[in-house]
């Protein structure tokens, strides 16, 4: 395996590390090894003037005894350090006090992945990097020649590729190489007095393929789409409405108020508004909403997870039942199933806790967006949401509406703006009237912050809801 040999350790030494983890009584031990290389192009005042190069680089060491946990990590993986750290994370784990639990039984053996979730086309190393600041310069000028209230363009082009080792207590050695590009591009508007800005991004598990003629007019093109919409916008009436949910970037509001609800930590611990709902109906029946690890390209998507888990498709509500969690190995053994390949990690400095890949909701059959719309006589149509807050336990959330419009009888009219969305996350679900057929998975650059942060994506065809809080004058 090639990455044995990048960090300089041989299968007879991740053995004797393991050995020393469970001396002491440890019930599972698991080595995660990983070799991070990130670059990243800044487009600023019509200039790419800043580039930045990093290495991340150790070996995360793991053990559990019972519920214990002890973790430790080493920036070198010199045998002599590696086994200091077994023996610090071996002795966190054993030290003694209240709450001894029965031992941990990890599932068993996993099988390999079958498919590559992101081939590369062109290897990143392999690449013309005297290519990627005209790339970002080209887009700047495109949009200051399609709009001319264009104030100021900020581009970021980065780059990553992650080499993984894993091995565990029970002989399994795996290893992924993980690419990652992202483009993100801030406009900035003047029309008179008044500033106006949009964000726009492309991030995937790709090579530099991804930077090509069709990427950069997406990008363009959704940069400079809804320009006048901006200026016209304003803030109408509050008050409770049905809201329409736009498909794609919707998704976000999915995965905040409802997707963290459903990671098995949460419900493991009571803390989740779904705990103890297992089998349960919680929104109407047709309603699918899926945690996926495979999608081809995906920024969410993983061959492994950072547990050696390999990443698969999670129903976690089908036909409208609450069917499954989303489990890493330690939940996975408090509820007796397998893990579901959601053990995710920020870096080898982190231990691995129940993460979302790429969660959306599948397409229904209510007809188009249209249609949706048509059937409202009075409400909201928001496709962007900015930032939101969520309260896990009771379920709460407001997200911000970055684009949207007011719906009038069965029409779009007045766009809208500065105003928030509210609502509770299983009431919402229960409240959902009709799902189009138009289901869209966003490729923007998101990032999930849940103690660490880890490159997540999302995406919901259009839907509507019967029932919400606009904040509003």
């Amino acid at each position: 395996m090639k990455n044995i040999d990048r960090f300089a350790v041989t299968e007879a030494q991740l053995r004797a590390l393991v050995a020393e983890g469970l001396k002491d009584g440890g019930d599972w031990c698991d080595l995660y090894f990983e070799d991070t290389v990130y670059n990243d192009f800044l487009l600023r005042d019509s200039e790419v003037n800043s580039a930045g190069y990093h290495v991340d680089y150790g070996c995360g060491i793991r053990v559990l005894k019972g519920e214990k946990t002890g973790y430790a990590y080493s920036e070198s993986t010199a045998f002599p350090d590696l086994l200091r750290a077994a023996r610090s994370a071996a002795s966190i784990a054993s030290v003694t006090g209240a709450g001894e639990t029965r031992p941990f039984r990890s599932c068993g053996s996993t099988a390999a992945p079958g498919v590559n979730h992101y081939p590369v086309l062109l290897d990143w190393n392999s690449a013309d990097c005297g290519e990627f600041a005209p790339f970002l310069k080209r887009i700047e000028a495109v949009i200051r020649s399609r709009e001319s209230r264009t104030l100021k363009v900020i581009g970021m082009l980065s780059w990553s590729m992650s080499e993984i080792l894993m091995y565990n207590s029970l002989g399994e050695l795996t290893s992924d190489s993980r690419p990652l590009g992202s483009i993100s591009v801030q406009v900035i508007f003047r029309q008179g007095e008044r500033i106006e800005t949009t964000n726009v991004s492309r991030s995937l598990r790709a090579g530099a393929e991804m930077i090509c003629d069709e990427v950069a007019e997406d990008l363009i093109s959704r940069a400079v789409r809804n320009v006048d919409q901006l200026f016209e916008a304003r803030r109408p009436k509050g008050g409770q409405m049905p809201v329409v949910m736009g498909a794609g970037a919707s998704g976000i509001l999915l995965h905040e108020a409802m997707g963290h609800a459903f990671e098995a930590d949460f419900n493991r611990k009571g803390q989740s508004v779904f705990a103890g709902k297992m089998g349960s109906r919680i929104c109407r029946s047709g309603i699918n909403i899926i945690d996926d690890g495979t999608l081809t390209a995906s920024r969410g998507s993983c061959n492994f997870d950072d547990e050696g888990v390999p990443g698969q498709k999670t129903y976690m509500v089908t036909d409208g039942i609450l069917t499954s969690y989303l489990h890493d190995r330690i939940s996975a053994w408090s509820y007796g199933v397998a893990p579901t390949g959601n053990g995710r990690r920020e870096s080898f400095r982190y231990n691995p806790i129940p993460r979302m890949r790429a969660t959306y909701m599948e397409s229904g059959c209510d007809g188009s967006v249209q249609d949706l719309i048509a059937s409202v006589k009075k409400g909201i149509f928001v496709d962007q949401f900015a930032n939101g807050q969520v309260k896990i336990g009771e379920g709460d959330f407001t997200f911000y509406v970055k684009s949207g419009a007011l719906i009038e009888n069965g029409r779009l009219t007045m766009p809208v703006k500065d105003i928030n969305i509210i609502g509770n996350g299983p009431q919402a679900l229960a409240d959902i009237k009709a799902v189009a057929s138009d289901l869209r998975i966003d490729e923007g650059t998101w990032t999930c912050g849940k103690e660490q942060s880890v490159a997540v994506s999302c995406g919901i065809p259009s839907v509507l809801v019967g029932n919400l809080t606009v904040g509003g004058e």
